[in-house]
């Protein structure tokens, strides 16, 4: 019989991907409420990127750990919609960096508060203990050993 009821329960796994599909869904509105409703799939991830400091394609490029083509495309498609600008590099006369927009250090911004009003809500609605044992476990299973897609780890660290 205690195997029914735990076979009755979503799996763990299940639960994480369906609380990641709606925080993103939330993150998307969010965002696109306050006028950044054009953002592709790898916005996020170069805004975080870029946020900590401007980046050739090349870094860009090795810190997502895709070609420099791809990151070209990414950073044209980015930079015709406003998000980042391309700058000559001061230490490199060849080199230019990019660099976030004032349009994309909004759309970053607006990105970071959602995040924050997100963590508040959950605080109010479960308290601050339940909270911290889940940023402790979230931690533990994310920790900086195990994160191996690069996507990722250029948004932690």
């Amino acid at each position: 019989m205690g195997d029914m009821a735990t076979n009755d329960k979503p799996d763990l796994g299940i639960l994480l991907l369906l609380a990641d599909q709606e925080f993103v869904r939330e993150l998307r509105a969010a965002t696109a409420a306050q006028g950044f409703d054009d953002q592709g799939r790898s916005d996020g991830f170069v805004l975080r990127t870029l946020g900590r400091a401007p980046a050739t394609i090349s870094t860009l490029a090795v810190r997502l750990d895709i070609s420099k083509q791809g990151a070209a495309q990414i950073v044209d498609d980015m930079e015709r919609r406003g998000y980042v600008e391309r700058q000559p590099d001061p230490t490199d006369g060849r080199a230019r960096l990019i660099h976030l927009s004032k349009r994309g250090r909004a759309a970053l911004a607006a990105a970071r508060r959602f995040h924050q009003t997100y963590e508040r809500r959950l605080r109010k609605a479960h308290g601050d203990e339940a909270i911290d044992t889940m940023r402790a476990v979230f931690t533990s299973m994310a920790g900086e050993d195990s994160i191996t897609d690069p996507h990722f780890r250029a948004l932690m660290f």
